[in-house]
């Protein structure tokens, strides 16, 4: 049994202890000396020796039971809870094939996602990396998007914690939900938790014989059970499917970032008249997990008049990211930068971060050589040339050492540097889904020094463009009107405008009595227009009604229109072409 701690009870409650019941065999947990300062218990690998039987349906299930230590003797019961299906628990002993929960290195050699390739920006930016998938992208579990310069974040059509090879990022222990004792739920409503138990159960079985010596126990290798202080680095890149909140259909989001008490976001930084916002906003917030270990990310709906809506709410465990053995707290980077737009972020460099990976799954610690091409990890020597055919052409790759270590890290299927897509519910009516929002989140403890730089991700800006174009002559125009000789001819001009701004639309002087089709102008158009050279679309910001307060941005692809008609003097202008 890994009882790690308790989370989410109430303020009364002061030294809570924990009761493990199964196939009638009771353990008890020492209390939690104080629950506002260190929630986690203070010992946390138990063992318990149970009978079970061979058939898996009639295994009993596990009761959770919850003890506060008050004055008196008296030990009122705050909160319980019921595991079943131990199937999912079942084990082998420590040391025998699954007990290591580790996974070994490999050759990159293997199926890796689909690389596609686009071509290049035309600046490398973070957020050029970023939009490359457009705002729905990923509609598998994964699907990374390649570019010349680099790869992009690997986009994830579902939550991080939602993709199978992550296990849920609940390897190292799980969220059991506590009830309120004595609690008769109601039909057709789900229950209310009263707070959580972090913990994990292995089951595995004893030798019969005496003489035969038990395994090792698992759960020996514990980290630090100690609060840290940790930065929380928000991205969050964009959002869409939104409902909307107001009459004209749309609504105007803003972010709201909360951890424990502290709260960012202003609502004056909405985005007017959409439900497919993009924000490129960073969010810094400092806190003490577990003490603060919940993330909520939130979408409001700004409103002239006080209080605004809420649109959704999504919510991220940070504890589970920091303790996972997949390294969660900050995704792996394809390539190893020092400098530029792409540099090394995480706290620790690839080799040192692969030091501290392999002291705490207990692995022995790799060896590199001198020159740094070539290293021994996990009883297996790894070169630098298996992973790199060529030299990187890429700037600032760093040392060889440093590669190699970063190529090692990916081998250990690890989170990647990746851009979740988690879906926002509302508070009000549980399950209700209310749009999605893409972001990550960069986890950084205190303990391990200052974090690099933080990924610029602010949206790029339309530039002013001006188009021009001159109309020279046209030729073999239809003949739409009659001369007093009876001769057919038209009167031609020709009209433009860009697409999307019809109220700019120009037309030559006329061409008259044009009587083989041929006229001539030398005129010119000018159009002015804001063009996103990245998108390669043309923004069109205009107030939808003079009582409008904000301007509603559509996005239409760059195209000229140019029409020829016939000039008619008492009657509407003939189309011609």
């Amino acid at each position: 049994v890994l009882a790690w701690g308790l989370r989410g009870l109430r303020g009364s409650v002061r030294a809570p202890s924990l009761e493990v019941q199964c196939g009638g065999q009771t353990l008890r947990t020492p209390p939690i000396t104080d629950l506002s300062t260190n929630p986690n218990f203070p010992i946390n690998a138990f063992l318990l020796l149970l009978r079970l039987p061979a058939e898996e349906e009639f295994v009993p299930p596990i009761r959770l039971r919850v003890l506060d230590s008050r004055g008196f003797g008296y030990r009122p019961e705050v909160g319980q809870g019921c595991v079943r299906d131990l199937r999912q628990f079942c084990c082998q002993p420590h040391g025998h094939g699954h007990g290591n929960f580790i996974p070994a290195p490999s050759l990159p050699f293997a199926a890796h996602p689909k690389m596609v390739h686009l071509p290049s920006p035309p600046t490398a930016t973070p957020w050029a990396k970023i939009s490359q998938g457009g705002p729905r992208a990923g509609t598998r579990a994964g699907t990374r998007v390649g570019t010349r310069a680099g790869t992009s974040p690997q986009i994830y059509s579902c939550e991080l914690e939602a993709v199978p090879e992550f296990e849920g990022l609940q390897d190292f222990c799980r969220t059991f939900p506590l009830y309120q004792p004595g609690h008769r739920p109601v039909p057709g409503e789900d229950s209310v938790p009263v707070g959580e138990f972090k913990g994990l159960f292995h089951i595995y079985p004893m030798p019969e014989v005496p003489e035969v010596p038990p395994p090792p126990r698992h759960c020996q290798q514990l980290p630090p059970s100690l609060p840290q202080k940790c930065l929380v680095r928000v991205y969050i890149v964009r959002a869409f499917d939104l409902p909307p909140r107001d009459r004209n259909g749309l609504c105007d989001p803003y972010l709201r970032i909360s951890l424990g008490t502290k709260t960012l976001g202003q609502r004056d930084q909405y985005v007017p008249n959409t439900l497919e916002p993009v924000f490129g906003r960073l969010f810094e917030v400092t806190g003490t997990i577990p003490l603060e270990k919940d993330l909520r990310v939130s979408l409001m709906d700004y409103d002239l008049v006080p209080p605004d809506q809420e649109i959704g709410t999504t919510t991220i465990d940070l504890e589970n990211r920091l303790l996972s053995r997949f390294r969660a707290h900050c995704g792996l980077p394809t390539l190893y930068h020092t400098t530029g737009p792409g540099c090394w972020r995480d706290q620790l460099p690839p080799s040192q971060a692969l030091e501290h990976f392999a002291r705490a799954q207990g692995l022995p610690v790799p060896e590199f050589s001198a020159e740094g091409t070539a290293a021994t990890f996990g009883d297996r020597t790894f070169l630098l040339s298996h992973f790199e055919s060529a030299p990187p052409g890429h700037p600032q790759p760093g040392v060889p050492r440093e590669r190699l270590a970063l190529h090692l890290l990916h081998s250990c299927h690890l989170v990647p540097e990746h851009l979740e897509t988690r879906t926002l519910y509302s508070s009000t009516q549980p399950g209700l889904e209310q749009g999605k929002v893409q972001m990550w989140v960069d986890i950084f403890p205190a303990s391990l020094g200052p974090p690099g730089p933080a990924v610029d991700i602010t949206p790029r800006q339309p530039q002013r463009y001006e188009l021009r174009c001159v109309v020279w002559n046209t030729r073999d125009v239809d003949l739409r009107d009659t001369n007093l000789a009876g001769q057919r001819m038209s009167d031609v001009y020709v009209s433009g405008w860009l697409d999307g701004l019809e109220e700019q639309r120009q037309r030559t002087d006329i061409h008259y009595r044009s009587l083989s089709g041929d006229a001539a102008f030398n005129w010119r158009f000018v159009f002015s227009f804001l063009y996103l050279r990245a998108e390669q679309l043309c923004l069109l910001p205009r107030k939808e009604h003079f009582w409008s307060l904000d301007q509603t941005v559509r996005k239409v692809p760059p195209k000229l229109v140019l029409q020829v008609w016939d000039n008619d003097k008492f009657s509407a202008d003939d189309f011609l072409g």
